[in-house]
């Protein structure tokens, strides 16, 4: 039915319009994962494609955890996805970090990763398109997880996060080092200094965390707490 006001109408199946973007976000649908899956692979060139979400493991997401993703579309194209935002519910020991991305997710109680007891909210991907970056919609991605994070009563995200920045950096310093100069300001790096702009703290270097050589596998153990952040989220949940 048109709209009387004379203005386009929002799709039903929309959770957010990104305030920046102008990207209409969803939840994942078994229908979107192989053009899903084929983004993942576009934007993560060098990792090893095991390690990466296929149709079948997006699928099984979408059907046990979509309300804990968001695929971002220009207008109501929902063949072409441009940005996502994955993730799964977890219990995870703050205390002891370490942990391999695969070997973690294969002790998870569910095919997806999620376990509906999970304390926190585990991001598992962030895309966007190439054509569609600087547009503020990792931050949009970024807002919209910190809010069904709130909204589950969860303590707040954690998360592997790729340190792409660092292949420049290898052959002269760890990745503990890197991840502290990044921190200080003293380095950028396009992912990590955009979440730390974001509200997360990094607690350590991921060794061995998945398979992408151009950083000799590691990562950054981030963390955003949904108990630091209460004027953030307008209430004391």
């Amino acid at each position: 039915m048109p709209d009387p006001t004379g203005q386009a109408e929002t799709p039903a199946d929309v959770v957010a319009v990104g305030p920046t973007s102008g990207l209409q976000y969803t939840r994942l649908t078994p229908a979107m994962a192989d053009a899903v899956a084929q983004m993942e692979l576009m934007a993560f060139p060098t990792a090893e494609p095991a390690d990466l979400y296929s149709a079948a493991s997006l699928v099984a997401l979408a059907t046990e955890f979509s309300q804990g993703t968001f695929v971002g579309f220009d207008g109501d194209q929902r063949d072409t996805p441009v940005a996502c935002g994955f993730g799964v519910r977890v219990r995870f020991d703050l205390s002891s970090p370490q942990h391999n991305l695969k070997e973690f997710m294969e002790g998870m109680p569910s095919v997806s990763g999620d376990d509906p007891a999970g304390e926190w909210y585990y991001g598992t991907d962030i895309i966007v398109h190439p054509d569609y970056r600087r547009r503020g919609i990792g931050g949009e991605l970024y807002d919209l997880r910190k809010d069904a994070a709130r909204e589950l009563g969860l303590r707040g995200i954690i998360a592997g996060g790729v340190i792409p920045g660092y292949a420049e950096h290898k052959a002269s310093m760890s990745a503990d080092e890197y991840i502290d100069a990044v921190r200080a300001g003293e380095l950028y790096d396009p992912t990590l200094t955009f979440q730390l702009a974001n509200g997360f703290e990094v607690l350590c270097a991921l060794g061995n965390y998945m398979a992408d050589p151009a950083v000799d596998d590691y990562a950054a153990m981030i963390v955003w707490r949904v108990a630091d952040n209460h004027a953030e989220a307008g209430n004391d949940s």
